[in-house]
């Protein structure tokens, strides 16, 4: 085997569970979408009332963009997942590059690779090809997901092709993002930097006048191809054209630089140091990840404001088969129904940041400073206790954050949703974000190489289960098994005590179990 295949078969199987992960949600959304869509609004006729109570919703825009034929289900889903997708796919590829390109150098690892096994250009060729094999799941999963609901076969494969069209450009933004900063979390921050940049300039392109602004953002781009509407094969050109611009940069800047270098990279000096930070490591943790930590908790809250501002405008357009179907989830087609359906993808994007902080626990075992620590007067059990407690306290901030501004954002709009009953929505998501909190750590604890991957994994499987067994009516037993269906749809219904305890009594024991396996097992890296 040469040292290139090797090294493109290493990149493939170091993101096998993300490929996985995701391929799976790529899957899954847009079957689900296709199936209610079709069930919700059988008739021509609801689909135009429909068409005409959503289309010039400006407020959906922000989540979903511009509508072009709500009244076909083709249209319908291309314009429900393609706002939310595109922004998975972005990230998805930013990651993918990042992880591929940089995790190596900074552990240290390729500097063995580039000693004369291989030239860095064969490297970066090889790497730059796996990206391209762990960015098709995405095509794949989506073109299966639209058949699977029902869809044509030439526009699913058009549709997906467009929703993978930012992955690949945001890939290439992660490659030259690897070559301006030295880490793996700094590279991100700034592909992340970079793709809230372009998500608010489609939101202005979206809710004004200015829709010339799409043809700016590889964001823009994928309302513009227009799948089941007026197709624009030509508008995918722009994507590849993208890739292969920002690529080029990135192949001679890596082709220059020192390995384990950057061009930006950290002083050597600290301008007015907090030493009180160093006293203590879970400080330490958290002035590291200050910036990620704000990321997560804006983007969270402000998704919960736009639901409050949207959840009186949603209500009014539902159809009679959608109103039942409410009603057989046991809450009513008010904004409190609305938003305590919602609230399930707030818990799941909670869910998510639990798996990213345990990822920032791996990561620092991975890199060898974990040795270095524990040398020191630290107790293992201690360390990792307390760094779950601080995954744990974020996470509830970032829960009654959303409460609080979804609460604000229904009061904005008047919506008749009880304030109190809000924060209440908010602290009801925190139980289910814990469970899967205290199954990631043990999955660490336990198998610290692929431990955060599985976390992710259990999360996302979690999650779909919830949706597409709801819609394929499996026994509620069956649905019972995911933590989500546990979870009481408040303000819409009632506070359960029962199921949150229960959640939070196995959140604890599986942290527990999670923190004396740590203290037992020995440090692995990377």
């Amino acid at each position: 085997m040469t040292p290139a295949r090797a090294l493109f078969l290493r990149t493939i199987a170091d993101a096998r569970i993300r490929i996985t992960a995701f391929g799976l949600l790529f899957f899954a959304m847009p079957c689900i979408q296709a199936i209610a869509y079709r069930d919700s609004y059988p008739t021509l006729a609801e689909r135009a009332q429909f068409a005409q109570a959503f289309a010039r919703n400006k407020a959906l825009r922000l989540f979903y963009g511009v509508p072009y034929d709500l009244t076909d289900v083709g249209g319908y889903v291309s314009w429900r997942i393609g706002g939310i997708l595109t922004l998975f796919a972005a990230f998805y590829g930013a990651l993918a590059a990042i992880r591929a390109f940089r995790s190596d150098e900074e552990a240290g690892r390729y500097e063995l690779i580039a000693a004369g096994a291989i030239s860095r250009s064969r490297a970066f060729f090889a790497r730059a090809a796996a990206l391209l094999i762990i960015v098709a799941p995405l095509f794949v999963g989506t073109a299966l997901g639209m058949l699977a609901g029902g869809l044509a076969a030439v526009d699913s494969m058009y549709l997906a092709l467009a929703l993978i069209g930012p992955a690949a450009v945001y890939a290439a933004m992660g490659v030259v993002a690897c070559q301006w900063l030295p880490t793996t979390r700094g590279a991100l921050q700034l592909a992340v930097a970079v793709l809230a940049l372009d998500f608010a300039i489609r939101i202005v392109a979206d809710t004004t006048d200015a829709t010339w602004l799409h043809w700016f953002t590889p964001l823009g781009w994928v309302e513009e191809v227009r799948p089941f509407a007026g197709s624009r094969p030509i508008v995918l050109l722009l994507f590849a054209a993208a890739t292969v611009i920002v690529l080029v940069p990135g192949l001679i800047l890596e082709s220059r630089r020192d390995i384990g270098s950057a061009l930006l990279a950290p002083s050597d000096t600290v301008r007015n140091p907090s030493l009180r930070f160093l006293r203590w490591p879970v400080l330490l943790a958290l002035q590291a990840q200050v910036t990620s930590l704000f990321i997560w908790a804006a983007g969270i809250a402000g998704f919960g404001f736009v639901v409050g501002t949207i959840s009186k405008s949603v209500v009014s357009g539902l159809s009679e088969n959608l109103i039942e179907q409410l009603e057989k989830l046991g809450v009513n087609a008010t904004p409190s129904g609305y938003i305590g359906l919602t609230f399930l993808f707030f818990i799941f994007a909670i869910a998510l940041f639990c798996c990213s902080q345990l990822a920032a626990i791996r990561e620092d075992e991975a890199e060898g400073r974990l040795e270095t620590l524990f040398a020191l007067p630290v107790a293992r059990a201690r360390w990792f206790a307390e760094r779950t407690a601080l995954a744990a306290t974020i996470a509830a901030v970032i829960a009654l954050l959303t409460g609080l501004a979804t609460a604000l954002g229904a009061t904005v709009v008047g919506a008749d949703v009880s304030f109190v009953r809000l924060l209440g929505a908010g602290a009801n998501a925190l139980p289910a974000s814990l469970l899967f909190l205290g199954i990631g750590a043990l999955l660490v604890a336990a198998f610290p190489r692929s431990g955060v991957g599985l976390a992710y994994g259990v999360v996302i499987v979690a999650f779909v289960w919830e949706v597409v067994g709801s819609l394929l009516s499996v026994p509620e037993w069956v649905l019972g098994v995911s933590p989500f269906h546990q979870v009481a749809l408040v303000p819409a219904v009632p506070f359960e005590p029962a199921p949150p305890a229960i959640m939070l009594a196995i959140a604890f024991v599986a942290t527990a179990a999670a923190i004396v396996r740590f203290r037992t097992r020995d440090l692995i890296g990377a």
